[in-house]
This record gives C-alpha cells, sequence and structure tokens, in this order.
C-alpha cells in the first residue's frame, strides 16, 4: 500500500478497528471516495478489535438494543455475502443467574418475537451436561460468534477491492480547519517521519481507547464524558470432550462472567474463551501493559471450576484487550463539524460492527442525524 504525501479525499476515517473497517467497507460500497488510515497493521493485538471470537447475541435487558441486535444480524449476513468471507457462526446462546434476570430478558425478547426458551435448571443441564445451573436459564437460538480478525480483513479488502485507499503505519497527529470546510489531517509515520497529509470533507474518528488522546490534536471542542479505559483479560480453556459444542453464555452471580468458543486464539484443540465483564484495570491505548492480572485469572479459573465441568480448569491461552466506558455504558456515534466521532462501545459493541459502520457513514454523508441514545448532546445538554 503506498502511502503518496498528499492525499485528497472525500471522507477519511481515522483507525482501522472493527468500526473505521466497517465504515470504509460502507462507504466504499456506496461509491464514496474513503481514505482508511491506521497506525499499526490491520488486525494488530494492541486495541479492542483483534482475536477470532466474539459475542453475538440478541439477549439485552433493553428493547432497543434487542431490535439493534437485529439489524446488525441482517448486516453480518450482506457483509459475508459481499466479501465471501465466513464471520458469523450460530451456536446458540445461554443467560443465567441472578444478576442476569433471564424471565425479564425473555419477556422482552418474546415482545421483540426473537426466539427463545426459559429452561429450569434440571432441562438445562440434561441439555447441556458439560455445565452447572442453578436457577432458570434463557435460550436462544440465534446468538454465536464473529470472528473479529476476518471481520476486519474482509471488510478492509472488499473497501480496497471497491476503490478505498489504506494507509498503513501512519498515525494522526493533528487537524487544521481549512476554507470551504474541509480539514487537513497531520500524520507521522515510523520513527517520528513525516506521514502524508490527507485532506478530506469529513473526518471519520474510529479511534477506540486512543480517542481520548486524539481529542486534543482534533482541534475542536466534541463534548466528550469522561471516558473510562480498562485494561482486560480472557482465558482458554481447553474442552474435555472435542466433540462438544459449546454455546455462547453469560452468567451473572456474584461477577460477570462471560464465555464463548475460542476459535483459533485458544489454539489448535476446542477451547472456550471465559472472561470477566466488570473486571479491568484503569489504562491508557499508549501505556497499557498487557500484563494479565493475576487476580482476575484466579477468579475466572475459580468459576470454571464451579460451574463449567466440561473444561480442564487450566488455562491454555490467555491475552488481554481493551474497553473504553462511557458513563451510560451506550456508544458514540455523533457528528461534531466535519467530524464523525464512532464508538466508544463499552465493551459490548463488537456484535454490532457492521450496523456501526452503516450508522457511521449515513452521519457521514449527512444523510441523518445521530441516534438520540448515542448522541453527544445526552452528556451536554447541548442540540
Amino acid at each position: 500500500m503506498n502511502n503518496p504525501d498528499r492525499i485528497e479525499t472525500e471522507i477519511a476515517v481515522i483507525g482501522a478497528g472493527l468500526m473505521g473497517s466497517a465504515t470504509a467497507w460502507e462507504l466504499a460500497r456506496r461509491g464514496h471516495a474513503v481514505t482508511l488510515v491506521e497506525a499499526y497493521d490491520i488486525g494488530h493485538r494492541r486495541g479492542s478489535s483483534h482475536g477470532t471470537s466474539r459475542i453475538y447475541r440478541r439477549a439485552y435487558a433493553d428493547p432497543e438494543y434487542v431490535r439493534l441486535t437485529g439489524l446488525a444480524g441482517e448486516l453480518w449476513r450482506e457483509l459475508e455475502n459481499d466479501t465471501g468471507a465466513a464471520l458469523l457462526r450460530v451456536t446458540g446462546g445461554l443467560d443465567l443467574g441472578a444478576g442476569r434476570d433471564p424471565e425479564g430478558i425473555a419477556r422482552l425478547l418474546a415482545e421483540a418475537g426473537v426466539p427463545h426458551e426459559l429452561l429450569s435448571p434440571g432441562a438445562a443441564t440434561e441439555r447441556w451436561p458439560f455445565m452447572r445451573f442453578d436457577g432458570p436459564v434463557l435460550h436462544h437460538p440465534e446468538a454465536g460468534t464473529v470472528d473479529a480478525d476476518a471481520t476486519g480483513a474482509a471488510a478492509v479488502g472488499r473497501a480496497a477491492e471497491l476503490g478505498a485507499q489504506v494507509i498503513t503505519g501512519v498515525r494522526f497527529t493533528g487537524a487544521e480547519s481549512l476554507p470551504g470546510g474541509h480539514v487537513r489531517l497531520r500524520t507521522e509515520g515510523p520513527e517520528g517521519t513525516e506521514g502524508p497529509e490527507v485532506t478530506a470533507a469529513t473526518v471519520v474518528v474510529a479511534a477506540g481507547a486512543w480517542l481520548p488522546e486524539l481529542a486534543g490534536p482534533l482541534g475542536v471542542p466534541l463534548g466528550l464524558p469522561p471516558l473510562r479505559v480498562t485494561q482486560q483479560q480472557v482465558f482458554h480453556f481447553r474442552s474435555r470432550d472435542p466433540e462438544t459444542r459449546w454455546p455462547i453464555f453469560i452468567h451473572d452471580g456474584d461477577t460477570q462472567i462471560y464465555g464463548l468458543p475460542s476459535g483459533g486464539d485458544g489454539g489448535p484443540l476446542p477451547a472456550v474463551k471465559v472472561a470477566q465483564h466488570d473486571a479491568g484495570k484503569p489504562a491508557t491505548a499508549s501505556t497499557r501493559d498487557g500484563v494479565v492480572d493475576p487476580a482476575s485469572r484466579a477468579t475466572v479459573t475459580a468459576h470454571v471450576r464451579t460451574w463449567l465441568p466440561g473444561l480442564d480448569p487450566v488455562p491454555v491461552a490467555e491475552a488481554s484487550c481493551l474497553y473504553t466506558v462511557t458513563p451510560d455504558d451506550d456508544f458514540i456515534l455523533d457528528r461534531v463539524g466535519p467530524f464523525v466521532i464512532a464508538s466508544p462501545c463499552s465493551g459490548h459493541g463488537a456484535k454490532f460492527a457492521p450496523l456501526i459502520g452503516q450508522m457511521t457513514a449515513d452521519l457521514a454523508l449527512g444523510h441523518t442525524t445521530p441516534h438520540p441514545r448515542f448522541a453527544l448532546r445526552r452528556f451536554t445538554g447541548i442540540g
């Protein structure tokens, strides 16, 4: 991929994680000139968009997210059809634990027409004997996993085929407003070398955990709320029976635990990825150390020993990633002048990637106003 000194484009996208790559794909397939700028390589391990296994589910204790998961599911299939890549694998999903309220989520799924079952502990044990249950269990068959690595590669590759320019190894360092409302982006290449200047009518900032650090260089007040960046850790446990078909699951008891088939991240043999959703240590995108928290390892391992007898309770692999969380756990998808802010996604956005790409493209093209749940005005009271 060549990096010319000066690039003029209709829309520049900063960040080629799941949200940025999905936005570039959506814009390119609509026929728009788009330039995707990524500080590292496509699929790098420094942010929130890597790995072979992320949860896709319809079960939310919020009717709006139930609706949006349905739209996202349709767009996952569109992305697969357009790229030829297999990205969404259906496994079924379980919700359990007193803090999860399976009965309440079941009512919301019923209202939305989403297939589901509410099972007793005994009925659930008969179906999934490699797990333990002590209360009602919600099963919905549309849940599954999405491959983040394959998604980013497919979306970026297809966007490039459709004419998008992809620049990697180049870091955004500043922005300058130009006459006529355009923006000139300054960038930096390897070892502090000067990168290309990118001039665009609209700039999409899909930087995830880097957003707090980029707000200043953008040069305009965005009205961002306080964003909490944490380093999370995940653990992979070998399945005792390689033939077991594991569902995704969310168990909210003493702590919030989620699990899903590991894909390639767990090694060559079948494994399950298990992690705490509610335990992360404060970090920034630039300073995170990547060191797995031993307290979280102990908590997750204890959960596996107690609740998941079908797994060997010794992790075979572990890794870290970043969450960037808003005060209300909703996303930020909004426009401020020529800048569109796409993400942060508060630790649950991966399943929505192609839908966020579509919503962001609409904002960038001026085709829509922000979704009220995701607008910045909910924090500022302005607009």
